[in-house]
């Protein structure tokens, strides 16, 4: 199928559907996928000691506090971030998530963090969820030794045959671009990576999800980047906005700038974070009322939200939050506190419907 025969649908690993067919949608999240880069070894005696051992129900409680370390911006345990070989374990989630009112995922992880298409074919065949791959590169730590030498038109080559071939050796295909890895400040290769992008959604008119760099200007910077090459802003996500703005008037600046605004880290309610030791970050209820200042605004055609699942501690098996956080105790609690169940479904259905649907 040329990138014609595209328009009009989504794009999922087991071939093109119907945008109504995708149903509820998690917009952001990782079934297979090798964080490993980020680790650092744990600054105390009592973590090294303990991230010696398999993540076991002893040692959990360990984990859910420390999953990170604090001072040096890196997580602490290794084996926490191979979400890789829980095959079983991820079927369950994905059936129970389907329960529960959920047909669709957005899976973003991308080359350079063991992407795996064809395990996505396997999951998805297994359940009757759909799910929607991404291609692309993610932030410079990850590149391929040999981005270097690439030039834009050699990343958007790559890109192009994931969307419209197939990927890492399946039959599966793409169905966006993304997430996308933006630095703070950008560096050279994610700038290029930013164009191809946006040539490559200029030819395709695919759907785009950008990972901002761990800066309040690191949005923008990247959406003048991706606007300058030609990019459709209304077909773009910028993640990550409950880790990247935390007042009403900094949110409301970033989105006059167009872009569909994601919230993708709901289930996370540790009050310190390891990318900004100086704030607070948010929990759920307070990412609900940064939502209702949107929708007060009148934005509510551009929010989606998902959990950013990445890692064994975040599984139902290890004793986590799961994939069906958002829709068992999350939507409950966004009608508790006014939300309407049609501006709900917008979250849920009508915006990822429209941002994933080729045009």
């Amino acid at each position: 199928m040329m990138a014609a025969g595209l328009r009009g649908k989504v794009l999922t690993v087991l071939g093109p559907i119907d945008p109504v067919d995708l149903g509820c949608t998690l917009s952001h999240e990782h079934l297979h996928a090798d964080f490993s880069c980020f680790y650092s070894e744990p600054i105390t005696e009592e973590g090294r000691s303990i991230c010696k051992s398999p993540i076991s129900m002893e040692n959990l409680y360990w984990l859910r506090n420390n999953p990170w370390n604090f001072f040096q911006f890196r997580y602490s345990w290794k084996a926490n971030l191979f979400l890789q070989n829980e095959d079983e374990a991820l079927v369950k989630e994905l059936l129970y998530l389907k329960k529960n009112g959920c047909q669709s995922l957005v899976e973003l992880t991308t080359l350079g963090l063991d992407r795996n298409v064809g395990k996505l074919v396997e999951l998805s065949t297994a359940t009757g969820v759909n799910i929607v791959a991404g291609t692309g590169y993610y932030t410079s730590k990850t590149h391929p030794p040999e981005m270097d030498r690439m030039s834009q038109e050699d990343v958007e080559k790559v890109m192009t045959s994931d969307l419209m071939q197939g990927a890492d050796g399946s039959t599966g295909r793409c169905g966006v671009i993304g997430e996308i890895g933006c630095s703070w400040p950008l560096k050279d290769n994610e700038r290029k990576i930013l164009r191809a992008t946006a040539s490559v959604q200029s030819q395709l008119g695919c759907p785009v999800s950008i990972h901002p760099g761990l800066h309040a200007r690191s949005p923008e910077e990247a959406v003048r980047v991706l606007q300058e090459a030609g990019a459709q802003v209304d077909k773009i996500v910028m993640d990550h906005l409950d880790r990247c703005f935390f007042t009403k008037e900094s949110l409301l600046e970033f989105a006059e700038l167009g872009t569909l605004l994601e919230f993708d880290f709901f289930g996370t309610e540790v009050a310190h974070c390891q990318f900004y030791p100086e704030i607070d970050f948010m929990n759920d209820g307070q990412r609900i009322q940064m939502i209702k200042c949107l929708v007060e605004e009148g934005m509510e055609d551009r929010v989606v939200i998902s959990h950013d699942f990445h890692a064994k501690y975040q599984m139902m098996k290890y004793g986590g939050h799961g994939l069906s956080h958002i829709n068992l105790h999350v939507l409950p609690k966004m009608r508790a506190r006014g939300l309407s169940q049609d501006v709900i479904d917008k979250f849920m259905k009508t915006n990822p419907q429209k941002w994933l649907t080729f045009n």
